[in-house]
């Protein structure tokens, strides 16, 4: 199986990555900031969009690593962090540029929850771990 490996360096790259991993599930205690290294790490849980329905099975999940390099900081919005074992939907990641020495990555997540991290500069990478395995769920949203 191909593995997906991508990098983020400016909004275009950076809504390639959100297509990737819409719909990924992580839980809180997998999201990481690592002061030290100015970093922040997701494990995800996430769909293959990419992958060929007509070949294995029709739905199928992997392991994926989230990671932003040069973050400042890192704000929490409606993120249950008392409860380490919550399953978190991630929806879409965005970037807001609204200077020069301001800019930010948005990732929001269902139930109105998000996390806002604070960067110097966009550097993202994501990249599957491990082999992928089938699914009988294909994720759906309601439309309104």
């Amino acid at each position: 199986m191909d593995q997906l490996k991508l990098s983020a360096l400016d909004a275009d790259d950076l809504s390639v990555i959100s297509a990737a991993i819409q719909d990924a599930l992580v839980a809180v205690r997998d999201c990481a900031h690592f002061k030290d290294e100015r970093r922040f790490v997701l494990l995800l849980n996430r769909f293959r969009w990419e992958a060929d329905p007509t070949v294995d099975s029709p739905y199928s999940r992997t392991h994926s690593a989230l990671v932003f390099n040069e973050v400042r900081a890192v704000r929490h919005h409606n993120i249950p962090l008392e409860n380490p074992d919550r399953m978190l939907e991630l929806l879409a990641v965005s970037l807001d540029y609204k200077g020069e020495n301001d800019r930010s990555v948005t990732l929001r997540f269902a139930a109105d929850r998000a996390i806002r991290l604070e960067i110097d500069r966009l550097a993202c990478h994501l990249g599957d771990v491990g082999e992928p395995w089938a699914t009988p769920w294909k994720p759906a949203h309601p439309v309104e």
